[in-house]
């Protein structure tokens, strides 16, 4: 019986103020982009070798949506579609898509067939070493991030609340939110992501700066 205790006692304390600390390293640290906060300039390769930066692909834009992607993922191919659609309605209103791959097993040639495959006409950067996922947290696929005009991280999360039949689109509602110059509800600035984890490289030794 007093074992039992123990181990509810320690399982307790480990779902509970583990994730705290955690939350509260990572609000200290100066490596990952934080909710309306201005983020780090950074560059990636296209999937032409071609060197890409935020910067650039942000200029004159009244927002970025990040979408990490993967080329084997279920709920990907769900969201794919999906993904192509919020593309071009907001296409003409100055929103910048920018998709990134940052699954380390993931070949340049396979994210061409799976790019051609869907008609992907937006910028696709490849992330070897994971260097952004770390930056944005990003965790798994499809996951997006929203970034203002003012380079500031405005939302960070999920598409939409379900891979078949969403009924809330979170998404659109927070490109619509900054379009129209309103304020982002606190509580509709994240969420969390649906689809399958981003397998990355290990390097923990290594600085990855962006």
């Amino acid at each position: 019986m007093h074992k039992t205790y123990v181990f509810i006692s320690l399982f307790f304390f480990i779902s509970i103020f583990i994730p705290f600390f955690i939350s509260a390293e990572d609000e200290n640290n100066d490596n990952i982009a934080k909710i309306d906060e201005k983020v780090k300039e950074w560059t990636l390769k296209d999937v032409e070798e071609k060197t890409q930066s935020l910067e650039k692909l942000a200029k004159d834009k009244k927002a970025v949506v990040l979408i990490f992607l993967a080329t084997e993922c279920p709920p990907m191919d769900d969201y794919v579609d999906r993904i192509v659609k919020l593309f071009k309605d907001y296409k003409e209103k100055d929103v910048q898509f920018i998709g990134i791959h940052s699954n380390k097993h993931e070949k340049i040639e396979d994210i061409k067939k799976y790019r051609a495959k869907h008609k992907l006409e937006f910028p696709i950067l490849k992330d070897t070493e994971n260097v952004i996922a770390d930056y944005f947290q990003a965790r798994r696929t499809p996951e997006v991030f929203v970034i203002d005009s003012d380079l500031k991280l405005r939302y960070k999360g999920a598409i939409d609340d379900n891979r078949k039949t969403p009924k809330k689109h979170y998404l659109t509602n927070i490109l619509n939110l900054l379009l129209e110059g309103k304020v982002i509800p606190d509580k509709q600035k994240k969420t969390r992501a649906i689809g399958c984890t981003i397998k990355r490289v290990r390097k923990a030794d290594l600085d990855r700066t962006p």
